[in-house]
């Protein structure tokens, strides 16, 4: 399907240029292919009708300047000076606590008779492209967004069935009493559902710009944060500047909310800056690595709303983790893994460890017959309350997973996060239109059902540090008896990156090569995971000292970056002297950001590649 795109001279309201059709297609041509095809064009003519994918040239053309007589007067152009744009509030990311966010303050607006320009800036080429999560969704916070969600056709429609959790050994699985209550939950795709969010986003007025990346705070002179800066586009892996070179964008918000995602780089940037874990006494973050595929499997075996979780093997009782089943809809199953990144064998694999798993006994009759839609993988966050930093900094908020709301036991992120971003719209609307603080997020949050749901769950993760049973134990204590009342609270252990061990201590793990029909090589996967990236590009994964690999990771770790990532982005090759060095496949991302929390040095900072790169989900 494609979006039509009827540039006519209607009104100033560049949203009312741009009511067309969507289309989850997901395209592999560079956004100045359309601009420069057809920039004369809108130039000579100021209107005119064109097909174009979507997300390409409108994406562009909705950020510009537009005259009802004229049509477009102001050009895209190469000069230093990059252009800017101003809202009332800038929003990053549009994934479920970004487009909630800006939902309630359009909500907001209209209640209250008045009128706020807000944005929302996507990386991805579309929205609900880089969305990736289980899921089990608690509707909770939805239900108090958009409460009419069920009539307005939400994509929300398998309630769960069946809650099963099982203990796993290598050849047998043990029922355990299930700690997961999913009574009026439901199995959904959680990229479907941003996508609907998106729509409605922007039928409340919101606008939303999929392909654009925001690469940088802007300050003012008072060092306080006044927008974003979109990344420049059309640079070569050299640095030179291409035929296609756009210099990037400023979008100036009177509040800025950075809703990135876990582990998003510019809100850790802010956390460090305004030293924000310090002024909230959170300890430091601690993460997860989530892997993930859709099957369609055999409809005699499909049941949807079928919900299944397990712990215990392939992992090791040192390594926390667990995998998750869940019937959708149309035949489909999710199925994953999920490992902490706290292991400290260097040699573990979690990629082959979820390849592995599949394998098991009471997992591989159910995917017998069956085939892989959609592969992909990314981080979660699961510190808890103990690790939320103070979310305001002068000029705006962080919400959602960059903050990490993640409830552990429940194994549920979105409704928390829909809440932060709901939370965080309304201190902000207050701001700018009441003259009251920022701050008052942070105090409602306090007040809110998220304080009470994470603290009651705050002790599981941390329960964990002592092994696999003794967690299980401890996790029991406070679900049955404690109830989450417990005196005291469990501190996290080491950092990810600095638990890893020394390669010496362990033995190297020998997996099964993958047999093409359960288990799958990383070439073969990340084609299901429709990533892409324009090879000719500065490479968004930098080493802050590029001897560290070779000097360090090497012979100390054997390597782990080559391990840890899911996606096959870090390999060792031999040189000419036969010599191993660090080869940087940039192209492969799947922006899961593994590399960025795990590197035991923490050499490896991920930045965000040109808008519209990376993977491409449709029923993630």
């Amino acid at each position: 399907m494609q979006r039509l795109i009827s540039l006519r001279s209607k009104s100033n309201s560049l949203k009312s240029l741009f009511n067309t059709l969507k289309s989850p297609q997901k395209h592999s041509i560079s956004p100045y292919w359309s601009f420069h095809q057809s920039w004369s064009l809108v130039a000579s003519k100021g209107c005119f009708n064109r097909v174009f994918p979507y997300g390409l040239w409108p994406s562009w053309a909705k950020m510009r300047n537009f005259d009802k007589n004229q049509g477009f007067v102001r050009r895209f152009s190469s000069e230093a000076q990059r252009e800017s744009i101003e809202y009332d509030v800038v929003i990053v990311g549009a994934g479920p606590a970004g487009l909630s966010a800006a939902i309630r303050l359009k909500q907001l607006c209209s209640e209250k008779g008045v009128d706020l320009s807000v944005c929302v800036v996507e990386k991805g080429p579309e929205v609900g492209a880089h969305i990736l999560s289980g899921n089990v969704f608690e509707p909770r916070a939805l239900d108090e967004l958009l409460p009419h969600w069920k009539e307005e056709e939400a994509p929300i429609n398998v309630p769960v069935s069946s809650d099963k959790f099982w203990f796993l050994t290598k050849d047998r699985a043990f029922s355990l009493p299930c700690p997961f209550d999913n009574k009026g939950n439901y199995v959904i795709s959680l990229s479907q559902l941003v996508r609907w969010m998106g729509i409605k986003a922007e039928e409340f007025g919101v606008e939303i710009y999929p392909g654009f990346a925001a690469s940088e705070i802007v300050y003012d002179a008072n060092d306080s944060v006044v927008g974003i800066g979109t990344n420049d586009m059309g640079i070569a892996k050299d640095g030179s500047k291409k035929d296609t070179f756009q210099r990037g964008v400023e979008l100036k918000g009177r509040v800025t909310l950075l809703a990135e995602g876990c582990r998003g780089s510019l809100s850790e940037k802010l956390i460090k800056k305004y030293k924000l874990r310090e002024k909230g006494h959170a300890q430091h973050q601690t993460y997860a690595l989530g892997i993930k595929e859709v099957w369609e499997i055999d409809e005699s075996k499909h049941k949807p709303g079928a919900v299944l979780h397990t712990i215990g093997w392939p992992l090791d009782q040192k390594t926390y983790g667990g995998s998750f089943l869940y019937h959708m809809k149309d035949r489909q199953v999710s199925i994953g893994l999920v490992v902490t990144l706290n292991y400290r064998n260097p040699y573990l694999n979690p990629y082959e460890e979820f390849q592995k798993f599949k394998h098991h006994p009471a997992i591989r009759p159910l995917l017998e017959g069956g085939t892989v839609i959609q592969y992909g993988a990314r981080t979660l966050n699961e510190g808890g309350i103990q690790s939320i930093p103070y979310p305001v900094f002068p000029g705006g908020a962080i919400i959602g997973c960059s903050a990490g709301f993640l409830n552990v036991p429940k194994i549920k992120g979105t409704h928390t996060a829909m809440k932060s971003g709901m939370l965080a719209a309304e201190a902000a609307f207050g701001s700018l239109r009441e003259g009251t603080s920022l701050k008052s997020y942070w105090e409602t949050l306090g007040s809110s059902w998220i304080w009470d749901e994470l603290y009651r769950a705050r002790n599981y993760r941390p329960a964990f540090e002592y092994g696999v049973i003794p967690g299980m134990a401890i996790s029991a204590l406070e679900h049955y008896i404690l109830k989450g009342r417990s005196p005291f609270t469990l501190k996290h252990g080491k950092p990810d990156h600095e638990a890893t061990n020394a390669a010496r201590l362990h033995s190297p793990i020998e997996y099964p090569k993958p047999d093409g029909v359960f288990s799958f090589d990383v070439p073969t996967s990340l084609h299901r995971s429709n990533t892409n990236h324009d090879h000719d590009q500065p490479a968004h994964l930098r080493l802050k000292d590029p001897k560290i690999p070779e000097t360090l990771n090497l012979p100390e770790y054997a390597g782990p970056e080559s391990r840890y990532c899911p996606a096959r982005v870090y390999e060792y090759v031999s040189d000419e002297n036969s010599q191993l060095k660090l080869q940087i496949n940039a192209q492969n991302c799947l922006h899961c950001k593994a590399c960025d929390i795990k590197d035991p040095k923490q050499n490896i900072e991920w930045t965000v590649p040109e808008g519209g790169g990376g993977p491409g989900y449709s029923v993630m």
